[in-house]
């Protein structure tokens, strides 16, 4: 069964938001970095990676549905940060509005009785899932160790061991 020109098309848009998450989190890695943060950027700049990850298993997927994938152009993004705890903000903001798009590609597929879009997606779910807590944990630990040199000190050096790891679920 082919895909349904309404699944196609949220998928192809989905590319295009993960990508803008990639460049996005880039921006967040360069804050840190600019503010010597090398843990904080080491910790954005393996998001930007997972985040493009995401959007060529979406490719993937389309591609091996017999749907050749649109590239469009990414915006560019406009945050600005006063803060240490402004990126993180803004982060968790960001995993809220890319968890509604993944249960919104949840909802087409759905609504088109695409049981293998909807299985695809389960994974994004719960993936979603997964960074909102993380997005969530490292505010508190922000609110609560960041105003001190030392507690930031040891925030950073935490994030710093963070490594990359590619999602073997994604099937890259």
């Amino acid at each position: 069964m082919a895909l349904s020109s309404e699944v196609t098309s949220v998928l192809n848009e989905q590319i295009n938001k993960e990508l803008y998450s990639s460049y996005l989190y880039l921006t967040f890695a360069d804050y840190y970095d600019d503010r010597g943060l090398k843990g904080f950027a080491n910790w954005y700049e393996i998001q930007a990676k997972e985040e493009m990850d995401h959007a060529l298993a979406i490719r993937r997927y389309l591609l091996d549905n017999d749907f050749k994938p649109t590239m469009e152009a990414i915006a560019k993004p406009d945050k600005t940060f006063e803060s240490d705890l402004a990126p993180l903000e803004a982060g968790l903001e960001h995993e809220e509005y890319v968890t509604s798009l993944i249960h919104h590609c949840y909802e087409v597929a759905h609504e088109q009785h695409d049981v293998r879009t909807m299985k695809f997606l389960d994974w994004f779910v719960e993936e979603q899932g997964e960074e909102e807590t993380n997005a969530r944990d490292m505010i508190t630990n922000m609110k609560l160790f960041g105003c001190d040199p030392k507690g930031l000190y040891d925030l950073d050096r935490e994030y710093q061991a963070r490594t990359y790891v590619q999602s073997a679920s994604l099937n890259l």
